[in-house]
Protein backbone atom coordinates (compact mmCIF):
# COMPACT_ATOMS: atom_id res chain seq x y z
CA UNK A 1 0.00 0.00 0.00
CA UNK A 2 1.26 3.45 -1.07
CA UNK A 3 1.84 5.69 1.71
CA UNK A 4 1.12 9.49 1.17
CA UNK A 5 4.97 10.41 0.68
CA UNK A 6 5.30 8.04 -2.34
CA UNK A 7 6.75 5.03 -0.46
CA UNK A 8 5.46 1.98 0.44
CA UNK A 9 3.73 1.14 4.08
CA UNK A 10 6.10 -1.77 5.16
CA UNK A 11 8.72 -2.97 3.06
CA UNK A 12 8.39 -6.50 1.25
CA UNK A 13 12.28 -7.88 2.73
CA UNK A 14 11.35 -6.63 5.70
CA UNK A 15 14.88 -4.55 6.22
CA UNK A 16 15.03 -1.17 7.11
CA UNK A 17 16.60 1.48 4.45
CA UNK A 18 19.70 2.33 5.42
CA UNK A 19 19.15 5.82 6.41
CA UNK A 20 16.80 3.97 9.31
CA UNK A 21 19.95 2.37 10.73
CA UNK A 22 21.88 5.73 10.85
CA UNK A 23 19.04 7.68 12.49
CA UNK A 24 18.24 4.45 15.18
CA UNK A 25 22.37 5.28 16.24
CA UNK A 26 22.47 8.83 16.44
CA UNK A 27 19.25 8.65 18.77
CA UNK A 28 20.81 5.93 20.65
CA UNK A 29 24.13 8.18 20.93
CA UNK A 30 21.81 10.76 22.37
CA UNK A 31 19.77 8.88 24.71
CA UNK A 32 23.18 7.35 26.48
CA UNK A 33 24.67 10.85 27.03
CA UNK A 34 24.80 11.83 30.81
CA UNK A 35 22.75 14.35 31.70
CA UNK A 36 25.18 17.98 32.02
CA UNK A 37 25.66 18.63 35.98
CA UNK A 38 23.88 21.91 35.23
CA UNK A 39 20.67 20.14 34.26
CA UNK A 40 20.83 18.19 36.47
CA UNK A 41 21.13 21.16 40.11
CA UNK A 42 18.28 22.88 37.85
CA UNK A 43 16.06 20.26 38.20
CA UNK A 44 16.73 19.78 41.44
CA UNK A 45 16.22 23.62 42.21
CA UNK A 46 12.94 22.72 40.68
CA UNK A 47 12.06 20.08 42.64
CA UNK A 48 12.71 21.46 45.60
CA UNK A 49 11.07 24.79 45.04
CA UNK A 50 7.68 25.53 46.89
Amino acid sequence: MPSPRGGTAAKRDGKDPEWANGLRKLYDSVVDEPLPDSFKDLLEQLDTKD
